[in-house]
Parts: C-alpha cells; sequence; structure tokens
C-alpha cells in the first residue's frame, strides 16, 4: 500500500513540472525551421520581415522583430509592417 501511495505522489508532482519547450532562442531561425509562405516575387528582406511579423502577431514561439533590420532595412520594415498587419486581422 506505501508503494501505491508512493508512485501516486511521484505522478502527482511530475504532472506539475513545466517544460520551456515554447521558449524560442535568441536571434534568427535556420531557414528549415521557418514558417513558410507564398511570397513569391518579393525579396529576401521583405520575406523576412513579413513572416517575423506575421509570426509576431500570431503570437507563435517563432514571433521576432529584428531590431537591427528593422530600424536599417526598409524592405525588412515593410515586409515586417505587412506581416504583422495581415496576420493580426485573421486570429
Amino acid at each position: 500500500m506505501r508503494w501505491l501511495v508512493a508512485i501516486f505522489f511521484v505522478l502527482f508532482v511530475a504532472a506539475c513540472a513545466t517544460t520551456e519547450q515554447g521558449k524560442r532562442p535568441s536571434g534568427p531561425l535556420p531557414p528549415s525551421t521557418r514558417p513558410t509562405y507564398n511570397l513569391t516575387g518579393y525579396s529576401p528582406a521583405f520575406k523576412d520581415g513579413y513572416i517575423d511579423g506575421c509570426e509576431t502577431a500570431k503570437k507563435t514561439s517563432y514571433g521576432l522583430k529584428d531590431e537591427r533590420r528593422f530600424s536599417t532595412d526598409s524592405q525588412y520594415r515593410m515586409g515586417w509592417n505587412d506581416g504583422f498587419s495581415v496576420c493580426r486581422g485573421k486570429r
């Protein structure tokens, strides 16, 4: 009977444990892990910005705003703003 109580207690405590699976590593993600969108015909900077903005609006773990690029790269900034605006409305 004591073993049964001990096993139940261990399972109960284990169920309350938290993990950090949802944490996103800092910096840009490798291309193989990024979400994909059909942005044929747009510049690579615009595509990066759009994906980052859209994922930020959807509040996924891929959401990111590269502040350096946002302030210096007009294509990235335009893509980020467009992605954020479009995906914010889809929630």
